[in-house]
């Protein structure tokens, strides 16, 4: 279990160092250009590993893997749009009020939907600043609100497409999906990247990290551990997005932000706890 556990947490650092590494793009390629190169280099290296058999796949395993690659696009695309505003731990903590939302919406039990006001408040301190203070960014708070929105689904669309194509074959598909989705938006900031070496292992160094390392060790640490100690572990990812944050990009945050983050943090455990001491029904 100790490897796992491991595993867990380089994936929320690798997932984090890969967003961080992103926001070194925007500079030359825009935020729609980095998420284009993030998603079309992690899809060449995963259709690499994978190599879906696409002509054996029948019409609803089509389908559940074009949703995938329509809800990575959104994510990653208004992630992106969001963090190129405000910072990446806010961001993030922002973004966490998707799968919560999600986990209490179909658990329908009244104690997650505290949870979720919880966050809720966590998020508030994270934007109320005081009188006359400059707050966040009101762009940017609204792409990160729409891609918790597109993490949710996100989350349901992984998990039909998993069901329906087995190995990462779906999860490679998805992502060229993804990609190709974005080229209207993306194509002139990402062509920055074939006339500069530097931009362009830059942005494989993103998608290696944000995206094929990321997944490639849940994967195999949900193959060891259980489910709900997975839930706990990736509720850290606030907090190492905000360490990423400060780290990576010299982005300060206040007291009042850092106890805005703990509380999301400590919303999201209490969400996965509470889903585990849930009565199973006998029919």
């Amino acid at each position: 279990m100790r490897n796992a556990v491991l595993m867990v947490l380089g994936s929320c650092a690798s997932l984090q160092i890969g967003a961080a590494l992103a926001a070194h793009l925007f500079p030359a390629t825009g935020s729609a250009g980095a998420t284009l190169l993030r998603l079309a280099l992690a899809a060449a290296v995963l259709l690499v590993l994978a190599r879906p058999a696409v002509r054996a796949w029948r019409r609803d395993q089509w389908r559940e893997v074009l949703l995938l690659g329509a809800a990575l696009a959104g994510m990653n695309g208004f992630f992106y749009a969001a963090i190129a505003r405000i910072p990446l731990g806010v961001a993030v903590t922002i973004e966490f009020l998707g799968p919560l939302t999600l986990a209490a919406v179909l658990s329908r039990r009244g104690r997650d939907f505290i949870w979720v006001a919880l966050a809720a408040a966590g998020v508030w301190a994270l934007g109320w600043t005081g009188p006359g203070a400059r707050g966040l960014d009101t762009l940017g708070l609204a792409y990160v609100l729409i891609a918790a929105v597109f993490w949710a689904l996100y989350i349901l669309a992984s998990t039909r497409a998993g069901a329906a194509v087995p190995g990462q074959g779906g999860l490679a598909v998805a992502m060229t999906v993804g990609a190709l989705l974005l080229v209207p938006g993306g194509l002139a900031g990402a062509s920055a990247a074939l006339t500069s070496p530097h931009v362009l292992l830059l942005a494989l160094a993103t998608g290696l990290l944000a995206s094929v390392i990321p997944y490639t060790l849940e994967m195999s640490a949900l193959r060891r551990l259980p489910q709900h100690v997975f839930g706990i572990l990736l509720s850290m990812e606030p907090a190492v997005a905000a360490l990423a944050g400060w780290l990576l990009l010299s982005q300060s945050m206040s007291l009042q932000a850092v106890a805005g983050v703990a509380v999301v943090v400590l919303a999201s455990i209490g969400s996965t706890v509470s889903a585990v001491r849930r009565p199973v029904a006998v029919s």
